[in-house]
Order: structure tokens, then sequence, then C-alpha cells
């Protein structure tokens, strides 16, 4: 699908009057279960090793402008985390890739998790830095109007500090919840113009996430568990919910379902190989708008134990699939 210069300028110059800052609304993933690292500092270090995942996201991939440039949401993100005894709790790292059109946004988030033990499981009690790197490139836009003083020119970039929360209670092998937010302060950046027409500025998106899972074997047949999990997502002007079920076989291959409300299906396989993790996912938009491609995306993970099991029990986690 292509869709003109114009238009998009069109809109960047209404939201400008409106409002004259950027915000920026935080990814989502199909493949949201591996992400809490990401989205949760409480979560750091909840499992018994090293975790290292990645996903590979390309939204409506091949969705170009009129002049036959890539305006298609892009997401990479990359995150690591541990527990540390002597801390009692773990650390995270997170660092993404946000690209969407001509807009480029590099994050990255520090975080360490304190741990208690509460009712039969744990609880992580997190927090992290955020720093994102916003960019966009306004020199691409093809105005109606040339040299309108509302509008920005030229490439802007500016550097955001902010502060990440949450909590994250699991019971191993069973069910977990946990609340977060990110960017608690919304820090507003530098005035992108040097006149009072064009002071837009970049802003961080406030975002709460409120997710879920459990772990359900199925009566009578050993090898095969049930895996559903949900996911609330608000940044004060939009909800956005998933809801997935997996079916995890032999502790090896699983596929299962993702839905987000009103936008799309998204239909997931994966499978271990050794102690990698490779799973994929495709999702169908549900819009109504049949020149909308299909999303991609991949993600792979792997851990390993920085200490013997504590009981005879299978370490295997829902977030790891």
């Amino acid at each position: 699908m292509q869709l003109t210069n114009r238009n998009l300028v069109f809109f960047l110059a209404f939201f400008l009057s409106i409002s004259a800052s950027f915000a920026q609304q935080a990814p989502v993933f199909t493949y949201y279960t591996n992400t809490y690292t990401f989205s949760n500092p409480g979560y750091a270090g909840m499992g018994e090793g090293i975790c290292l995942n990645g996903i590979v996201r390309q939204q409506w991939s091949g969705f170009e402008d009129g002049e036959g440039e890539n305006v298609a949401p892009e997401n990479f993100l990359v995150t690591a985390d541990m527990p540390v005894r002597w801390l009692r709790g773990g650390v995270g790292l997170s660092i993404i890739q946000d690209k969407l059109g001509f807009e480029n946004n590099i994050g990255v988030n520090l975080g360490y998790s304190y741990h208690a033990d509460l009712g039969g499981g744990r609880l992580g009690i997190g927090t992290a830095v955020n720093l994102l790197n916003r960019s966009m490139d306004f020199g691409k836009f093809i105005p109606q109007n040339e040299g309108d003083p509302i509008l920005v020119s030229g490439e802007q970039t500016d550097m955001l500090f902010d502060m990440n929360f949450g909590l994250f209670w699991q019971v191993d092998n069973l069910y977990y919840i946990g609340f977060s937010a990110t960017s608690l302060f919304e820090t507003k950046g530098k005035a992108l113009g040097s006149t009072a027409e064009s002071s837009a500025s970049f802003i961080g998106d406030r975002t709460f996430y409120l997710v879920a899972g459990y772990e359900f074997p199925i009566p009578g047949k050993p090898a095969y568990e049930l895996h559903p999990a949900i996911s609330v997502q608000n940044n004060g002007v939009k909800t956005q919910i998933d809801v997935t079920a997996k079916m995890l076989y032999n502790n090896k291959f699983w596929g299962g379902v993702n839905y987000r409300l009103q936008e799309s299906i998204g239909i997931m396989a994966g499978v271990y190989i050794k102690d990698i993790r490779i799973g994929y996912a495709y999702d169908i938009n549900t819009l109504g708008l049949s020149v909308v491609p299909g999303t991609h995306e991949i993600s792979i993970g792997y851990c390993f134990k920085l200490q013997p099991d504590r009981s005879a029990r299978i370490y295997r986690n829902t977030r790891y699939l």
C-alpha cells in the first residue's frame, strides 16, 4: 500500500498545531511474553539463570508512501536478565530500535529488581533507568505550503531521560501477574524549532502494562500443556489488549493464536533446538482494510542456569515460550 507524503504532512501539521509535541506510542509485540525485561523491571532475574531474548518485528511489511519510501513500522528488541544473589534480586538490560516512517527511536533500559517471597511465590519490585534517543527526518516530508512556519525542518534529534517501575509476582511453573509503568515522568525534550510557531518537542509516552499468564496441563495428556496469557497496555489515550493461547507439546514444540483487540489475529509456532527457542508469528489485520499487508515477527531466546535445580521439576517458564 502507498500513502502520499502530502497526507502525512497534513496530519503532522494538524497534530503540531494541537499539542506542539511528539509523543511516542510504545511498540506492541505478538510475542509480548518474551518482552517483560523491556516492559517490566520487576521481572529482571526472576528466572534461574542468564536469559537472552531477541525479537524482530516488521509490521505491515512492504507498506510504502507515494515516493516509494518504506514507512512500515519496524521494531528490533534485545533483552538480557539474570539473578544476582548478593543483590537479593536481579538485573536486566534491554535495547530497542523503533522505526516508524521517517522517525527512528533507540532506547536503552537498565534496571534492578528486588525479590521477596510472597504467597508461595516470588515478588519482584523493580525500577529502571530509561534512555531514549528520538530522531525524525522532517526533510523527507513534502509540505503543501513551502516555508510554513509551523513545520519543523531538517533532521531533528533529542535524548530523553526517564524512569520505569514494575511489580512482577510469579509461582514457578504455575502462573504469574505483573504491573508496570514506563516513562513515568513523560520527559519533554528541547524545542525542535527556533520560532514560537515551530517550538514543538519530543516527549516520552507514559505507558502502563498489566500482564498475566498460566500453565495448564491437559488432563490425561501429559505431553500437552496449554499456556494462556493476556496483556493490557494503556498510554492514557489508547488501550491495547492482547489475548494469547499457546499449546506446548512434549516440552519442545508449540503453536498458538494471539488476538489483538480490533487490530489483528496472529498465528504462532515455535520449537526448541537444544537450549535455543525459536518462534515465528504472522499477524493478519482485522481492520477491514484489505490493502494493509501482514506483519512478520521472529523471536529467539536462550537461557542457561547459574545454579542447580532447586527441585526435581523441569525448569520451564511461560515467558520463555
